[in-house]
This record gives structure tokens, C-alpha cells and sequence, in this order.
């Protein structure tokens, strides 16, 4: 991430899903020369009480601001655009996501996003995939797997974006516009 974010030199990040915090402490490790703007987005109580104090003990709150909620009520309420965007949150949610960036064109015409865990322990590929699987979280990772497959097939299938799907541990998807995709650039 913090590599990723040194190559592109983005002005604004979002990450959606911010679990302890330590993603975005790695955004802005990695954005210290362009000074970007971290807006990361959270739901689960406990996520945010640990993310904030990640956030106190590596003083990130000059660059980082957390959004609490549901992440499409707060995608709904962003109308700047993002040089990089981080999915790692519930991954029943990935394509919602996906498709309000889009449709909101939240993505700037040169950035990225990317999308974590889309394996989901490779029952993406077959409920079969991972004989391995502990049979206590094979359910979770079932359902996830189905929801990703869905996520997968939509990024190949949608006109308007590029995707190459990396097979980097659980599974990493890159998303950028298509050429001709988007044109204008927003000022906000």
C-alpha cells in the first residue's frame, strides 16, 4: 500500500473499511510528500474506538478523518474525486460500492482502486476450492466467496472500467477507468 501510494502521489485517499486503523496509518506513511487527504470509513463500534486510537498514538489526525456509518450513506455524502480507493470492508458491500464510485465518479481520471480479499480463501472460484477451510468459518467465507464471484464477474463485465484481478495472498482486484471513460476532472 504505502509503495502504491508513493508511485501514484495522490492528493486524496479513501479507504473504505478501516478495521484497527493501520491501512490508513500506511496511506499516510505513504502520501507524506504529497500530504493527501485520508478519509476512511468505518461501521463497527469497537473498529472505530481501535482505529481512533491508532490514529492518537501515530498523530494521523492532521491528514486522516474517519467517517462513521454505513460506508453507502457515507459514500452517498463524498462528491470530491480520489486518486486511490481502498476496499476492505464486508464483501457482500463490494459492488454497491463499486458501482456508487462509479456512478458518482468518485474515481479520478488517473487513480485507482483496489479491492482486497477477493478470493475470499478461494471460494470464489468453488465452495469446493479450499478443502482446508476450518469447517467453523466455512460458511462466512462461502457466502463472501459468492458475494466476490459476483463482485469479479461485474468488474469484467462493466464497459466502463479496466480490471486485472492479482494473486496476491486472499486475492487483490485493480480498478481503473477505461480510456475515454472520464474526462472531466472535478475542482472540489
Amino acid at each position: 500500500m504505502k509503495f502504491l501510494a508513493e508511485w501514484q502521489q495522490p492528493k486524496r485517499v479513501l479507504e473504505i473499511g478501516c478495521f484497527t486503523g493501520y491501512s490508513a496509518l500506511a496511506w499516510y506513511e505513504g502520501t507524506a510528500s504529497t500530504q493527501a487527504e485520508i478519509i476512511t470509513l468505518e461501521l463497527d463500534p469497537k473498529m472505530i474506538a481501535a482505529s481512533r486510537k491508532t490514529f492518537d498514538k501515530y498523530k494521523l489526525n492532521n491528514r486522516v478523518s474517519l467517517m462513521e456509518g454505513p460506508a453507502q450513506d457515507s459514500i452517498e455524502k463524498l462528491s470530491c474525486q480520489f486518486d486511490i480507493i481502498f476496499v476492505d470492508a464486508n464483501k457482500e458491500g463490494y459492488e454497491g460500492y463499486l458501482k456508487q464510485i462509479l456512478d458518482k465518479k468518485l474515481l479520478s481520471p488517473n487513480g485507482f482502486i483496489m479491492c482486497d480479499n477477493v478470493f475470499a480463501r478461494g471460494m470464489t472460484i468453488s465452495t469446493e476450492a479450499n478443502p482446508s477451510l476450518p469447517d467453523k468459518v466455512r460458511p462466512y467465507w462461502t457466502e463472501n466467496g459468492k458475494a466476490l464471484r459476483s463482485f469479479n464477474t461485474f468488474c469484467k463485465n462493466d464497459s466502463r472500467i479496466g480490471s486485472v484481478l492479482l494473486p496476491l495472498y486472499d486475492g487483490v482486484t485493480l480498478i481503473k477507468w477505461k480510456v475515454g471513460q472520464q474526462t472531466y476532472v472535478r475542482f472540489n
